[in-house]
């Protein structure tokens, strides 16, 4: 993995975090926000392929939406455990 993939999981993963973080209401920086795209990004990925879809393909929009719903299941995940205050 060079160090092009690496920057650009770091930007994919930011865009995807902040975006499931501002539609659960739940912004907590930009580092975490890096960290739940990119999990997010497998988790929605996994999600996907268990439902008979593609998973993440790629830097492109669908991608983008596989990452933000993942996000939005690890915030939702966090809150049932952790209360409404944790992402």
């Amino acid at each position: 993995m060079g160090y092009l993939s690496i920057l650009a999981w770091i930007i994919f993963g930011a865009i995807a975090g902040w975006l499931a973080s501002l539609i659960m209401g739940a912004q907590d920086g930009l580092l975490l926000d890096i960290v739940l795209g990119i999990v997010g990004a497998f988790l929605g990925g996994w999600v996907m392929t268990a439902l008979g879809q593609s998973g993440i393909t790629g830097f492109n929009l669908y991608s983008i939406v596989v990452a933000v719903i993942g996000g939005i299941i690890l915030i939702a995940i966090s809150r049932a455990f952790r209360g409404p205050k944790s992402i």
